[in-house]
């Protein structure tokens, strides 16, 4: 097939933006709790935060912007974790009518400063002193920067009192200016090759994503305990979006910025469903694996896993054997429950994106009880495009279409989409906007992927890193390595092969699950040491043999090489959604690669 469409079924406003979710949840339904938010007090217990409460707090910083300075379309950059004020911040600049420009906070000088400097920021909201170091380190340099505030130097406070005379007749005709066709945030993308663009998102395209996805994903947004713990970075796309939506459906919002606080954070919480990237679910499954082999009961584990995934697999046939059935409901009170208890107990759904997850992990999920509803997008895309849903998954696939969404596989397999949450183009870079933009209305998304008889989408490759070997084969890395990241003990890996014999990759090693691993074999726990271990090499060669089931022979791993080193954003091997950036990766491993071929 090479194109599907989703028709519309929700009606999306017109006027308006995405500062009216905010007034009418305190107009309508002031009392309901917005979000929970950790407390500053010795015991930091979750706080309730209402509609009416969020409000009153978004004018009172909004109007500090105001009294500050800040004109409408005025860019505001804001770098902080994941935070209760990060979204505080995202609003009242909304407010203020004008434009959000995130940046991670992960983020160098010199990526700050390309990115304050692009887009022309007036002012930057930063969180830590650290952060401030970064700005001031690259500020002389920055001419249109006026204001730079910090959360944790009490930025809500300064600015809330600063705001003290402007009236609410003023913040309102503020708030007002913006329409549909107003942008209110530019993302800029995580830079796997060249710098940054700045992604101008509208209004519009949130009013038009959020009111589709909150329709479809009623489950989600609309139960009555509805409530999701964000952990992901809100700079990027996927956590906003979400952010966006619990807004717009009075969910019960939370932030945890400590990955090491995370599990407490979800236990207190109790979320009903959650997001996370591939990674996070790949970490988990291995994690629970580890620590049931370190226990004695590994076998139990494997078995489990096993018939979670038989269990999921009935379920998409239509039939569950009864055996399976019998099996899966010991493993539910010896294995699975306890995995469920610790997102909290009450998690049902989670959301999966920014890479594929695989079939065996969105089946072994499904079969503990949780559910992986895997979704495409970009940024360029306002997150997603195609989505599985809960009464409509077909696992290994992305979803269909989202309504009022159209896929189209062009002639080279590349994936391409319309639809209304296609951001305005590039900021001030008409030349990279004209290469991705079609005049009417497609978006080249530079991915390879198919459309099935359903309309389901499936990614098979991103298109600039097609390998095509010396014999002519052309090979989509992506699918082996998404099918080499699973294993426990790799961390991250890199398939190569352009113009060679064969395919080869360079894998390196999960600092988590090594020495454990190691411990459990009476070896040493240095990485360094192990790299040429033969029964770790023997454990990566399985993986490698297990990877290369996805793909002909032609295109299947030969060699490997495990790297003593570990790529990572801070690194510069890894953007912020830790994708790998392959070019990075092979101009400093340019010497690794080379002897994957000689002799």
């Amino acid at each position: 097939m090479r194109e599907f469409s989703t028709p519309l079924t929700t009606e999306i406003a017109t006027t308006g933006n995405l500062t009216d979710d905010v007034v009418v949840n305190a107009r309508e339904a002031g009392s309901t709790v917005q979000f929970s938010r950790r407390g500053d007090g010795p015991d930091q217990a979750w706080q309730d935060v209402t509609a009416a409460e969020f409000l009153a707090e978004v004018t009172a910083v909004a109007k500090g912007l105001v009294a500050a300075g800040i004109e409408v379309g005025d860019r505001i950059a804001l770098i902080s974790k994941t935070r209760y004020e990060w979204t505080l911040f995202d609003y009242a600049i909304w407010f203020a009518g004008a434009v959000t420009v995130p940046i991670y906070e992960t983020s160098s000088a010199e990526q700050v400063q390309w990115i304050l400097g692009d887009s022309g920021a007036r002012a930057v909201v930063t969180e830590t002193s650290d952060h401030l170091a970064r700005v001031r380190e690259i500020r002389g340099d920055l001419d249109d920067l006026n204001h730079v505030w910090s959360i944790t130097d009490n930025a809500v406070d300064t600015l809330s009192r600063l705001g003290g005379d402007i009236s609410d007749e003023e913040l309102e005709k503020r708030r007002t200016t913006a329409t549909p066709l107003d942008v209110a945030t530019l993302i800029y993308t995580s830079g796997t090759t060249g710098r940054p663009k700045g992604c101008m998102l509208t209004h519009g395209n949130f009013m038009f994503e959020l009111g589709v996805a909150v329709d479809e994903l009623e489950k989600l947004f609309l139960e009555q305990k509805a409530a999701t713990l964000l952990f992901l970075p809100l700079a990027h796309v996927f956590a906003r979006i979400i952010q966006v939506g619990c807004i717009k459906s009075r969910t019960r919002l939370g932030h945890s910025a400590d990955i090491k606080q995370l599990l407490p954070d979800l236990a207190e919480f109790k979320p009903t469903f959650i997001l996370a990237v591939p990674r996070v679910f790949e970490k988990v499954f291995n994690t629970a694996s580890q620590r049931a082999t370190a226990d004695g009961r590994g076998k139990i584990f494997d078995a489990a896993a096993e018939t979670a995934i038989a269990y999921s697999r009935g379920i998409e046939r239509g039939k569950i054997p009864v055996r399976v059935r019998a099996k899966h409901a010991v493993f539910d009170r010896l294995v699975y429950g306890k995995l469920r208890a610790a997102l909290g107990g009450e998690c049902l759904y989670a959301v999966s994106g920014g890479a594929p997850l695989g079939e065996r992990l969105g089946h072994f999920y499904r079969g503990i009880g949780l559910v992986v509803l895997e979704g495409y997008g970009l940024t360029e895309t306002t997150a997603a495009l195609s989505a599985n849903l809960p009464e409509a998954t077909k696992i290994g696939t992305v979803g269909r279409p989202l309504p009022g969404t159209a896929v189209r596989v062009a002639d080279d397999g590349e994936l391409l989409f319309r639809g209304g949450q296609v951001m305005a183009g590039y900021w001030r870079n008409e030349a990279a906007t004209a290469e991705v933009m079609e005049g009417d209305g497609w978006f080249h998304t530079g991915d390879l992927g198919e459309v099935d008889d359903e309309g389901f989408v499936r990614i098979t490759g991103r298109k600039k890193e097609i390998l095509v070997t010396a014999g002519g084969k052309n090979v989509a890395p992506a699918v082996l390595e998404d099918r080499l990241r699973g294993h426990l003990l790799v961390d991250q890996c890199i398939v190569v092969g352009d113009g060679q014999p064969f395919i080869a990759a360079l894998v390196t090693l999960d600092r988590d699950s090594v020495p454990v691993w190691a411990e459990q074999h009476g070896k040493s726990t240095d990485i360094a040491a192990l790299v040429d271990d033969p029964d770790l090499r023997a454990e990566v060669a399985a993986a490698v043999e297990d990877a290369n089931k996805a793909v002909s022979k032609a295109e299947s791993i030969r060699k490997f090489t495990i790297l003593a080193d570990e790529w990572t954003e801070e690194g510069g091997q890894l953007t912020p959604s830790l994708k790998l950036k392959r070019n990075v990766v092979m101009r400093e491993c340019k010497d690794e690669v080379a002897a994957l071929y000689l002799g």
